[in-house]
């Protein structure tokens, strides 16, 4: 019988510290990612510059976080392809292109959000 894991709050302290390892793994070795971090830098003091209410504040912050959620899950994906298939498998390619294809969606819905809100302030 497999020995129980870590219950209460052990078991969110754990979760937590696999988060920031898997984050700090993400700026390591994924330079989309650290792009898309300073991307994201970089626009944060913008969107409380732009955004005139709580409601466009929280569109054009959360639609940055998307673009860091979606490249992680597409590195997480790339990384267990290339560890199960190292040779090129069709398959594979389709799972990294479609992961790729996420992150592609995820930045033009900031230039989307980013764009009308920023039309809608100054026109």
């Amino acid at each position: 019988m497999p020995k129980p894991g870590a219950t209460g709050l052990t078991r969110i302290i754990n979760a937590f510290g696999y988060s920031m390892k898997g984050i700090y793994s993400a700026i390591k070795f994924e330079s989309a990612f650290r792009q898309e971090a300073v991307l994201f830098v970089v626009m944060l003091p913008l969107a409380f510059l732009l955004g005139r209410n709580y409601l466009e504040l929280i569109l054009l912050i959360g639609c940055l976080l998307i673009v860091l959620i979606v490249e992680l899950l597409n590195s997480a994906v790339e990384a267990v392809v290339d560890h199960v298939s190292p040779e090129f498998a069709e398959l594979a390619g389709r799972a990294k292109d479609m992961g790729s294809a996420a992150v592609l969606i995820a930045l033009a819905n900031v230039f989307l959000v980013w764009g009308f809100i920023a039309f809608d302030r100054f026109v």
